[in-house]
């Protein structure tokens, strides 16, 4: 299995009564695949996993699972402990787990390689793992992700470290054959791609679906000339979604265009602001005042 292309993962939308909206959640897994996104992304850190209830989990993957059973895309599930893991077993429309570095216990890589190792040796799907060092606080060297793509039922990453760097660079000029590499920045995913990364998983992506699409077809071709341009227009987009935490700014965008039932967010994130909403609605391309979707 190599995972390349645009994978969307999914905000949770909530309805004015503040439960999960799962016939708006429906039609945006529609909507990007129709797009041209090659899968989905089902409890990413994108839906608020952590607060949503068990109950409400189980729903959310229940109707992405749906929507991928239908339409032949791939699925991605957020599951970084051995019982989330479990409870994807006897699913099988979920490609691959998306599992979290441990976060903030910063165990060392030889704890982080050894954690994973035994998830993966659980686990009833193979992982791709998510690195994130600016959120868990552990950073990885290129050696270690060499030796996190060695371990059996290890497909890929999702590499989100803030930019691109020396290691960066490293890492991509030696990457094992199978082992797919997934830009998580939005903002710099354009010279990731570049470099030899195999696609993206990008919340940004829920807009302008079809264009990020186009992005990754035309680096994966050695295209600069098509991807340039449309790389910087879409890092702007990028940049406006998450100049607030997300998936704020994006749900504003999406309740702003009629395609949620509300912008609402649970604690302990806060509303998209105006101004930021205004701002991401213009770099999308649209001219919707955002006076009623300050209702966010």
């Amino acid at each position: 299995m190599m995972l390349t292309g645009l994978y969307v993962p999914l905000v949770t939308p909530f309805d004015d009564k503040g439960e999960v909206a799962l016939t708006a959640l429906e039609a945006l897994a529609h909507d990007v695949l129709d797009g041209g996104a090659a899968g989905l992304v089902a409890l990413g850190t994108t839906a608020e996993p952590s607060s949503l209830s068990s109950g409400e989990r189980r729903a959310v993957v229940d109707v992405v699972a749906g929507v991928c059973r239908t339409r032949s895309a791939r699925l991605l599930v957020g599951a970084a402990t051995a019982e989330a893991l479990a409870a994807l077993r006897g699913r099988p429309e979920v490609t691959a787990a998306l599992t979290l570095v441990p976060p903030f216990v910063r165990p060392g890589e030889d704890g982080v390689i050894a954690y994973l190792t035994s998830l993966a040796a659980v686990s009833p799907v193979p992982l791709v793992v998510y690195h994130v060092p600016y959120r868990t606080g552990q950073r990885l060297s290129p050696g270690a992700v060499l030796r996190l793509a060695a371990l059996p039922g290890v497909a890929g990453m999702k590499y989100a470290v803030g930019g691109i760097d020396a290691d960066t660079v490293a890492l991509l000029a030696d990457l094992p054959p199978g082992f797919a590499l997934l830009g998580g920045d939005d903002v710099v995913v354009s010279p990731l791609l570049a470099l030899g990364a195999h696609g993206g998983v990008l919340a940004s992506a829920h807009l302008r679906t079809a264009e990020f699409a186009e992005l990754i077809d035309a680096w994966r071709a050695g295209d600069a000339v098509r991807a340039r341009p449309l790389g910087h227009r879409l890092a702007a987009l990028s940049a406006a979604l998450f100049a607030e935490p997300n998936p704020a700014v994006v749900k504003a965008v999406l309740h702003a265009q009629g395609r949620i039932p509300t912008p609402a967010v649970r604690l302990p994130l806060l509303p998209a602001s105006p101004g930021a909403l205004r701002s991401a609605l213009r770099h999308a391309g649209h001219d919707v005042e955002p006076v009623a979707a300050g209702r966010a």
